[in-house]
């Protein structure tokens, strides 16, 4: 397949893992664009909107190249929680995901600014959490240290053992939804090769 080179505008390890799960060559240059969480934005606008940012912030340093950008959130009960500010923060959002159905929404934008290509889309998952105790949650926190990732788990360390459902794409929840990603960075390289 004739793809073209994406640089990855996010310092996250799972997104870089699952990029290099599906055999991509990608280079990875984080942005440095600081999330501002009062954005009055539905949702699905409010990732697709950081995500662009994010890509954006990259592009315009690389114009040749096609960027991508991504931001995931955990929305409870119609608020965002984004990565916790500290342990106590930890707690009480692992405090809230317990014995509820919450959404995951990813945002990706792609980029490149000297082809015109300005793209961005949304993927949602539904994940359902077992009733967590007290010493469960402080366990999490102590061993596997969450403060980077958005509601406070990773949906592929320890934190797996509590999930009771997952309704729509598995690894939007790490993070970028690959099957959706896959076929719009293949639609977007197609068209920057004019094919």
């Amino acid at each position: 397949m004739n793809l073209i080179p994406l640089i990855l505008a996010s310092g996250s390890p799972r997104r870089k893992q699952l990029l290099e799960q599906i055999g991509l060559e990608f280079s990875v240059l984080p942005s440095d664009v600081i999330e501002d969480f009062s954005l009055p934005l539905p949702p699905e606008a409010f990732t697709e909107h950081w995500a662009r940012e994010k890509a954006k912030n990259v592009a315009e340093k690389h114009p040749d190249s096609l960027v991508v950008g991504a931001d995931t959130i955990v929305i409870l009960d119609g608020k965002i929680l984004g990565k916790p500010k500290d342990e106590l923060d930890s707690f009480s959002m692992l405090q809230s995901l317990s014995g509820n159905t919450h959404e995951v929404i990813t945002g990706v934008a792609f980029l490149n600014i000297n082809s015109k290509i300005d793209f961005t889309f949304n993927e949602r998952t539904y994940v359902s959490v077992k009733l967590l105790s007290d010493l469960d949650i402080h366990y999490y926190i102590d061993n596997y240290h969450p403060l980077d990732k958005a509601g406070s788990y990773g949906i592929q360390d320890w934190f797996s053992v509590h999930i009771n459902k997952v309704d729509g794409c598995y690894y939007n929840v790490m993070g970028l939804p690959l099957s959706a990603f896959f076929s719009n960075y293949r639609a977007l390289s197609n068209l920057f090769n004019g094919l």
